[in-house]
């Protein structure tokens, strides 16, 4: 067998893109020094990277990377989705960023090559067909995260946070390697969907206590960067004590990479009557703790973290399905992924247009300040204002906020079709409770205004806003559209 394998570099050009831009970055601020050029350079990388993932996309599946069926790097519309999505979210927050580099507390250029770092692994996440390129991946997309939370000179709180982060992080990447090496140990293979086969087809393997345990540490480990309850404590702390452009990121981007990550395994490497309990129960506990502990919450970016805790139970919940044998069917199975992946996307744009509202209000480099601090908000800045309160409508699930809607309509959808009754209303109890946090803060934003001082929000930040809050509500009118590209 030839030691030389071929590369299909056109299923490789987002990634291309990604690391050309992280790249590009570097040498335009050593070279010009200017920090609205770098900015630039760094906006049209993103620009271009969402545009190169779904032109390959669209192309249809492309793998490289491979040794006979198996394939490290498999490139389709998922893999495109993700991309694009994740490219156009760091197109976002460099938006968001406006009113912080202008600041000075924060070097622009290792902020923007920080941000195509993340960028790049994101990228990378979505195509990966083995263990470690998957791992890999999300390193690359966390590792440049630990910096940019404390990025900001003088900033107490965000030197704390990057530390929690990053000890928190460490362990649970420790885990999900050394899960990685007991699969290994158990079956000879790293790649996915071979992965997948082998433990299908050997019920020897699965019963080994081995297995248990490399498949508990896996979920585990990767369950703590989703934030999944009892793996949480790092993300209130950290979002916090972040800039909050990087808040955005941490809980879209890095929260979307975290999601993709535990379904490629969960999808085309673990067992089905392994994993289902085991996601059945963090969902549970992830929306309840969550949105019981948000309703007690005072302080703004507190009150997102834990709603966004909360959040990915709800995407975790249609994979509980898979607990049950009725749930482990082919349809019920996809169903329960699109549906995953569909809602994760919904939360993304509804969360973005969430801190994009909470920036344009609050003074640059500031932080996301208490609940108290918004009252009235909408009464002083009724654009902004609308658009924060459709995007907490959007992710209570009540209209108008149609995205939000749908998102889980398509989660119950898919747990009843995977013969879970009794997790679509755990669910559906939960949106409950959420609805008075959400609606408490709503109206707040319109109740008389406690004399706070006006602030004028940027126009970048105004411009990220009115585009996330459009693209939720586009989204919200199409929910079909993302559930068939998720679901292929």
């Amino acid at each position: 067998m030839s030691l030389v394998q071929p590369v299909d570099n056109l299923a490789m050009l987002p990634a291309y893109l990604a690391a050309g831009t992280a790249v590009l970055v570097l040498l335009v601020d050593l070279l010009v020094a200017r920090p609205a050029v770098t900015v630039a350079v760094a906006a049209l990388g993103a620009a271009g990277t969402a545009a190169g993932a779904a032109l390959v996309g669209a192309a249809g599946e492309r793998r490289t990377f491979c040794v006979g069926a198996d394939c490290s790097w498999v490139w389709g519309g998922r893999a495109a989705l993700v991309g694009a999505v994740i490219a156009l979210l760091t197109l976002g927050v460099l938006a968001l960023s406006g009113p912080l580099l202008r600041a000075g507390r924060t070097p622009v250029g290792e902020y923007c090559f920080l941000l195509a770092c993340a960028m790049t692994g994101s990228v990378v996440l979505g195509a990966a067909g083995d263990l470690i390129t998957l791992i890999v991946a999300l390193e690359t997309l966390t590792l440049p995260l630990y910096v940019l939370v404390g990025l900001r000179r003088g900033s107490l709180a965000g030197a704390e946070a990057a530390v929690t982060f990053f000890v928190v992080s460490v362990v649970a990447t420790t885990v999900t390697l050394l899960g990685a090496a007991l699969l290994y140990a158990v079956t000879g293979t790293l790649h996915l969907d071979r992965l997948g086969a082998t433990l299908a087809a050997r019920d020897d393997l699965t019963g080994l206590p081995l297995t248990g345990v490399a498949v508990a540490l896996v979920v585990a480990g990767l369950a703590f960067k989703v934030a999944a309850v009892p793996f949480h404590a790092w993300a209130p702390a950290t979002y916090d004590g972040a800039p909050l452009p990087v808040a955005a990121y941490l809980s879209t981007a890095s929260k979307l990479g975290g999601v993709v990550a535990l379904l490629a395994v969960v999808q085309r490497a673990l067992p089905g009557d392994m994993t289902g309990p085991v996601l059945a129960a963090l969902a549970v506990l992830t929306m309840t703790v969550g949105n019981l502990v948000a309703l007690r919450q005072r302080r703004t970016v507190r009150l997102l973290a834990w709603s966004s805790v909360a959040q990915a139970g709800y995407i975790l919940a249609p994979l509980g399905a898979l607990a049950l044998t009725a749930g482990r069917t082919g349809d019920a199975r996809a169903g329960a992924y699109a549906a995953a992946v569909a809602y994760a996307i919904f939360f993304v744009l509804l969360e973005l247009a969430a801190f994009a509202a909470v920036v344009a209000l609050r003074p640059a480099d500031g932080d996301g300040g208490t609940l108290a601090d918004l009252r009235g908000a909408a009464r002083r800045h009724p654009w902004v204002g609308g658009a924060f309160a459709l995007a907490l409508i959007g992710l209570a699930g009540l209209p108008p906020g149609l995205a939000g809607l749908f998102a889980k309509v398509t989660v119950v959808r898919a747990l009843l079709a995977g013969h879970a009754g009794w997790l679509a209303l755990v669910v559906a109890l939960n949106a409950v409770i959420g609805l008075a946090y959400y609606l408490r803060v709503t109206a707040s934003l319109y109740a008389v205004p406690a004399g706070a001082a006006t602030v004028r929000p940027a126009r970048t930040v105004a411009l990220a806003l009115g585009v996330a809050t459009a693209a939720a509500v586009v989204i919200g009118f199409a929910p079909q559209l993302v559930l068939d590209v998720a679901s292929r």
